[in-house]
């Protein structure tokens, strides 16, 4: 019998439908390779990823093995990103890494969920906590706010996930890392035409064109994705495109040049719902949405390019430098009566941000004491220039358009960072790692709407923070390495959460303070052969003047510092293949994230006084203990065929600081398919994809301390994806 799931202070809630926990069962696999047919010849290459020492470029400026370094980085190889897969969701491929929780809201308004050990878990619009890549371009502005929108899944060659205190050594609001580089072209030209349609009248059509001419590599793709929604309210439209040009000047200087660009019109938001709402439809729209057809509105575009120069052996640099525009435009369902005030701004945001940056770095190798030293020194400086604006959502008795212009600012956020890291191998089995970054991040915001009532709010902020990090490795024996990391990092407010201040009042909220943490972790990583490893890592971090959700109420939020937190846990994956083209791959992780110091919050918005005391010891909303992983893979490479069995656990998550709901935890078993054929020129391949096949009913993710009671985001019930893509060489 399933236990009801238990919420801090002994008491116990009804998940009702929304319980699970299914049978790992392998009569699906069983049936699907009975009923597989012989086909065409089968492709040049295995499906199944290989476990073949991995080199990651995240260790900034020195390539190395993942196996050899001090930190927790896991890699996503673009076949696995792309195995079976709709390749628009970020969480699609991050549901395999440890640690970190990636959750599709099944909402297009408000991207993805994610969190690295409990980082980013309290953000309520896009990614925040953690510093996002795209071929080496930041995807996170200088206060720390990030989007993924635009990144193109489709023509990946990997994803680098970075967690722990070396994370820090990306300065603001790096709580872990996740970078995403796009695959070189060439050496064939290949054009490949992709198709998916599922559920939920799911379909994504994308092209891509490779190559290579002389010294010059490309890989150009395009996309296009609609749905209908999982729920009432939640249609979507997405189109892409991603270009990255390489250029090969010498043997000593390579250019990099990426453009890409994202557009997202009129996204439905169906917001979240209450318990009630939940458990009587969970496919419905909570009625403001409708009220106010509540929605957003996404363009983006932005440009860069990186200069890599080897000036002789032991000197070369790295220059980056990238510009980009994103306009966004979000209905709210903030209700008439409260935009009655003069100093309330409204409920339509209108974003215009512009943003540029660039990092200039210095790579020196040489020897010292006779033993290899790496040492990289760089200077990195960005700025966001935001243009926002807020209106009224109704005109008259007309709900859900734009009406009277009721806030109007000119805001600046500018960071500049000094860094220093060095890697030493003093001897053949130790390996040191140490780095040093001084972060400055300053906020201005200049008042353009000053009427009756509302004051001049113009104003200004600034953090700095000095971040350390030291790590050791020590090579046991050739297939164990033990290693040890410690560091300090911080993150500043990001302009939306400074955006609002509690009591309702104008401007921005320049009370809020930056908050720093203290990292550790231990490790142990083994590669035995090629076929199989296992990594594991016990970590623990300590934060002081957390950030976090003070009210929350018609996906506008408010936010305080709330003393100090402590998040701590181990991590674990094991992958290999054995013959007979079977393959295994598990990652597990168990985390606890509590608040240590008492404080007080509010229920409701505006919050003049916090009124609600939150205890010491209650858990951090929206940070699961357990999630886990686990995929059981067979091949036969002589038909074409991979047929797999996904296993996905998610534990129970609290929704608010008062601990006093909780989704419960889920547990979601999918399958997927795929077929290969090569003809000459012409290589094919056809996949099917099913999720949620024991079509249970659970919550896909929570917004956190929602004053309305609406936390809850419900997953979809059983879905299907049918996909083809074929691709022809010249």
């Amino acid at each position: 019998m399933l236990q009801k799931p238990e919420l801090p202070g002994g008491r116990r809630f009804s998940a009702g439908r929304f319980a699970c926990g299914p049978k790992l069962a392998l009569a699906p696999l069983v049936a699907a390779w009975l009923a597989a047919p012989a086909l065409a010849q089968a492709p040049d290459e295995p499906v199944v990823r290989s476990l073949q020492p991995v080199v990651i470029s995240v260790t900034r400026g020195v390539e190395q093995r993942a196996f050899d370094t001090a930190a927790s980085i896991d890699v996503i190889d673009g076949s696995t990103i792309r195995n079976g897969q709709l390749q628009v969701n970020l969480s699609e491929a991050l549901a395999r890494v440890p640690g970190v929780v990636a959750q599709n809201r099944q909402n297009y308004a408000q991207d993805i969920q994610i969190s690295s050990r409990g980082f980013g878990a309290r953000s309520t619009f896009g990614v925040r906590g953690l510093r996002l890549y795209l071929d080496g371009i930041p995807a996170s502005g200088p206060d720390g706010q990030g989007q993924v929108s635009h990144f193109d899944l489709a023509s990946a060659s990997r994803i680098e996930v970075l967690r722990g205190p070396f994370s820090a050594l990306y300065g603001n609001s790096s709580g872990g890392v996740i970078s995403m580089y796009t695959a070189d072209g060439g050496p064939q030209t290949v054009a490949d035409l992709a198709q998916a349609f599922g559920s939920d009248g799911v379909q994504r059509t994308g092209l891509r064109l490779s190559g290579q001419q002389g010294a010059l590599q490309y890989n150009l793709s395009a996309s296009r994705f609609e749905t209908d929604g999982s729920r009432e309210h939640s249609a979507a439209q997405r189109t892409g495109f991603n270009g990255k040009v390489k250029y090969t000047q010498s043997d000593d200087t390579r250019w990099t040049f990426v453009l890409n660009s994202v557009r997202m019109p009129d996204v439905q938001d169906p917001l979240g719902l209450t318990r009630k709402e939940l458990e009587a439809n969970p496919r419905q729209a909570t009625p403001a949405a409708i009220t106010f057809n509540t929605r957003k509105s996404v363009d983006q575009t932005q440009a860069g390019a990186v200069l890599d120069h080897r000036f002789n052996a032991r000197h070369s640099i790295q220059l980056t430098a990238y510009t980009g525009e994103r306009g966004t435009e979000q209905f709210q369902s903030i209700p008439v009566a409260t935009q009655q005030a003069a100093t309330q701004p409204g409920g339509v945001i209108d974003l215009e941000r512009r943003y540029s940056g660039a990092d200039a770095r210095w790579i020196y190798k040489d020897r010292v004491l006779d033993r290899p030293l790496t040492l990289t020194a760089g200077l990195s400086a960005e700025q966001l220039d935001e243009s926002r604006r807020g209106f009224r959502n109704f005109v008259g008795t007309t709900l859900g358009v734009q009406g009277a212009l009721r806030r109007d600012e000119a805001n600046t956020v500018k960071s500049f960072d000094q860094y220093l890291q060095a890697e030493w191998i003093p001897q053949p089995r130790l390996r040191v790692s140490a780095g040093l970054r001084h972060s400055r991040v300053k906020f201005d915001s200049r008042d353009q709407y000053i009427v009756a009532g509302n004051p001049d709010d113009s104003g200004s902020v600034s953090y700095s923070a000095t971040s350390p990090v030291l790590g050791l490795v020590f090579h046991a024996s050739d297939a164990v390495n033990l290693y040890a990391a410690i560091g300090r990092g911080f993150e500043t407010p990001t302009f939306n959460e400074l955006a609002y201040r509690p009591s309702g009042g104008t401007g921005l909220n320049f009370n809020l303070q930056n908050a720093t943490s203290r990292q550790f972790e231990l490790g142990i990583k083994t590669q035995f052969g090629d076929n199989w490893a296992f990594n594991a890592a016990y970590f623990q971090a300590r934060t002081a003047n957390e950030i976090a959700v003070l009210s929350n109420t018609g996906g506008r939020s408010t936010f305080q510092n709330a003393g100090s937190t402590t998040r701590k846990g181990v991590e674990a994956t094991a992958t290999g293949r054995w013959q007979g083209g079977w393959s295994a791959y598990l990652a597990a992780s168990y985390l606890e994230a509590v608040y240590r110091d008492g404080f007080l919050t509010c229920t409701a918005a505006p919050c003049g006084v916090p009124t609600t005391r939150i205890a010491a010891g209650n858990r951090i909303p929206g940070i699961p203990r357990a999630t886990l992983f686990a995929e059981l893979a067979w091949e036969h490479r002589p038909w074409g065929l991979e047929t797999a069995l996904e296993w996905r656990r998610v534990g129970q998550m609290v929704v608010n600081d008062s601990n006093s709901d909780a989704a419960p935890a889920s547990s979601v078993l999918n399958l997927r398919l795929a077929l290969a054929q090569k003809a000459g020129r012409w290589s094919f391949r056809e996949f099917l994809r099913v999720d949620n096949l024991t079509r249970r009913d659970y919550v896909g993710s929570v917004i956190v301390n929602e004053g309305n009671g609406r936390f809850f985001e419900p997953a979809p019930g059983r879905t299907w994806l049918l996909g083809a893509n074929a691709s022809y060489a010249f």
